[in-house]
């Protein structure tokens, strides 16, 4: 242990009452400090093999060799041989309501924070409960209720028409309590322009899909700092844009059956990728980096609306889902998904078309979020982040690369919140190790292998029980 990191030691455990428990001679005490030694730790800094990390008060105190001295009366946690990750995070969730089956779930997976899409006041109530301690859950970021445009496809979005129908769903979603505004795809480009400009005025973010009558650069010039599932991004690296654009914009809509229209737009995209243009990925990543704006592009959502409908049918994770949430599943997809032999392998080629795009943009410097769209269908709470974390990598994107998405780049150090994932084997050289989970670490609990299985049997029965038609009709 070199004398910084037992300054750094000695120094927080001052703060916890405790620095005096390293002398020698001092009795035993219950010190509240727990230190996981031997492990390697893998994160955003690299690999540190043979390392104790030492956690108390929900912090990491200290991160050293495997001699560390400890104060008399902590825990010890031999881990030789494991691998540590920082917790990891969701950053498109559904269904945060569901706080008896998404919470665990999420936790029992490594998944200690989740940004849910679609708040409304419960969420943000729930939010704090977790925060006050109350419930146990992840970190939980809440955006607004998603505000659309007229001709929404969505049932319950807040439909605003005007600029200033705009601003004011902004104010709304800020007094409400909203860590960010959720934008939806059918905003025209003032009302988009207006809720962009009220956003800055009110010091609050915005974020969600790309607009069908904005381009994604354009939206992202505007301030729009993530953009889900891969929509926009084929047209924005089109040779062929303002051509599709142009379509768009003459295509008939139908208020009646507004998701035709929408469905339509996808088949533009779908033959958007036909005409890639490297020089046009190019430009559109440096305006990405240049405001900030990252990727979210949930492909594990977007690979079952690819997909024929029963192909993830008898998926054996379903049995930790509520009756209503299988229906739900069952019956949302017969809209979207293909079902000729042709529709099924043009979405097939769309669909990695999509993922070769997402890891171009990883290359040319774009930040990449990993997300899930957890609660749309097949599309599992916790279970999924690891399915996305392979996908990513199916991608193009390095183990390294993907495991930085999914932990937002978070780094092992002292005063580092203590969200930590042991597993059972080196992620970095097969991503599916994550899959892997020993122990998660976080709000100063331990959850052992005993107690993961325990809460996993405690949802399994939690989704057998009868729901109220509320919180049904929430989905």
């Amino acid at each position: 242990m070199t004398e910084t990191t037992r300054r750094e030691l000695l120094g927080w455990l001052a703060g916890l009452g405790v620095a005096g428990l390293l002398a020698p001679g001092r009795a035993e005490a219950s010190t509240g400090v727990t230190a996981l030694r031997g492990v390697t730790l893998v994160d955003s800094s690299g690999t540190r093999p043979d390392t104790t990390v030492v956690l108390a008060d929900n912090r990491v105190l200290a991160v050293g060799s495997r001699d560390l001295p400890l104060p008399r009366g902590s825990t010890c946690l031999d881990l030789a041989g494991k691998f540590v990750v920082p917790g990891l995070w969701d950053m498109h969730v559904h269904g945060a309501y569901l706080d008896r089956i998404t919470l665990p779930l999420c936790l029992v997976n490594g998944v200690t924070g989740i940004r849910e899409m679609w708040g409304f006041p419960p969420i943000y109530e729930l939010r704090e409960r977790i925060e006050r301690g109350e419930v146990f859950g992840p970190r939980l970021v809440v955006g607004s209720t998603i505000i659309d445009g007229p001709g929404s496809t969505l049932p319950g979005a807040l439909v605003v028409a005007t600029p200033d129908e705009g601003r004011q769903a902004v104010r709304d979603a800020k007094a409400q309590g909203a860590d960010f505004v959720k934008v939806y795809s059918y905003l025209d480009r003032p009302t988009l322009a207006a809720i962009a400009d009220e956003c800055a005025r009110q010091a609050i973010t915005f974020a969600g899909h790309c607009s069908n009558h904005v381009a994604l650069g354009d939206a992202s010039d505007l301030g729009q700092r993530t953009f889900e599932h891969m929509y926009g991004l084929p047209l924005a690296t089109s040779s062929r844009e303002t051509q599709l654009r142009q379509a768009i914009a003459d295509l008939p809509f139908d208020p009646a059956n507004s998701f035709a229209w929408f469905k339509q737009v996808l088949e533009f995209e779908r033959q958007a990728t036909l005409s890639h243009s490297r020089s046009k990925a190019v430009h559109l990543a440096k305006r990405l980096r240049r405001n900030g704006s990252a990727l979210c592009p949930t492909m594990v959502a977007m690979r079952v609306y690819a997909s024929p409908a029963d192909r993830f049918a008898n998926d054996p994770r379903l049995k930790y889902m509520p009756a209503f949430y299988r229906d739900y599943w069952r019956d949302g997809l017969t809209q979207w998904v293909p079902v000729t032999p042709q529709e099924i392998r043009q979405q097939a080629d769309f669909f990695r078309r999509r993922q070769d795009q997402v890891a171009e943009m990883h290359e040319l410097g774009v930040e990449v979020l990993l997300g899930t769209d957890a609660g749309n269908p097949y599309s599992f709470s916790g279970f999924s982040v690891h399915d996305e974390l392979e996908l990513l990598v199916e991608a193009g994107l390095s183990t390294t690369a993907a495991l930085k998405a999914g932990t937002r780049g978070a780094v092992i150090k002292p005063g580092a919140e203590a969200n930590l994932v042991v597993l059972d084997g080196n992620p970095i050289r097969d991503i599916r190790n994550t899959q892997r989970i020993h122990t998660v670490l976080t709000r100063g609990r331990v959850l052992g292998p005993a107690e993961r299985q325990r809460m996993l049997a405690d949802v399994e029965k939690a989704a057998q029980e009868p729901f109220p038609a509320a919180v049904q009709t929430c989905c």
